[in-house]
């Protein structure tokens, strides 16, 4: 078996798409996964399951949602290594100690050419990021939910993602490390 951890993007945020945790859970063993844990109820997952491929167990998981919910979500599924390797290339640690105020964007594929001129335009003085691989990170300490900057992620980068804040990657790192 396989570990792996999955940040379903967008459900049960503002009152659409919802999925119960339960029900989901239920689902997920409906289709292989084993030691299914939720952490709070924005979509984020640790379980176990024999495929290899990423891609592949997105698809099945997606297909599943849309069969028992009728909508189909985003799924992004990291394995414990790749969370560990976020983590701890994380450029902004003193942000740690503002759990909300540090954002961990996973995006779905290698971003290509940036214009970096653009982001600086949006973002705020107090405002830091850094792309690392596969995540964008960025520090707002006055709030995720005024920044443009954080608005305009997806769209300045051309490549999906999922964001969370330290707290939750913390905490699902930290369910994931007991399953390991």
């Amino acid at each position: 078996m396989n570990l792996w951890i999955a940040f379903f993007r967008g459900i049960n945020v503002g009152g659409h798409h919802i999925i119960p945790m339960r029900e989901l859970k239920a689902m997920l063993v409906e289709i292989g996964c084993d030691d299914v844990s939720t952490y709070i109820q924005s979509g984020n997952v640790v379980f176990n399951h024999d495929d290899l491929r990423s891609d592949v167990l997105e698809s099945k998981i997606c297909r599943a949602v849309n069969s028992r919910f009728g909508f189909e979500p985003r799924v992004m599924l990291l394995t414990l290594e790749q969370l560990k390797a976020a983590v701890a290339a994380n450029p902004f640690p003193a942000g740690e100690s503002q759990p909300k105020s540090l954002h961990f964007f996973f995006l779905t594929a290698d971003v290509g050419t940036v214009d970096w001129d653009a982001f600086d335009a949006l973002k705020k003085d107090t405002e830091q990021f850094k792309l690392v691989d596969r995540v964008f990170y960025l520090h707002a300490p006055d709030g995720i939910g005024r920044s443009k900057l954080a608005a305009n992620i997806e769209k300045l980068l051309e490549v999906p993602g999922t964001a969370r804040n330290w707290r939750t990657v913390d905490r699902v790192l930290q369910l994931a490390g007991r399953q390991d």
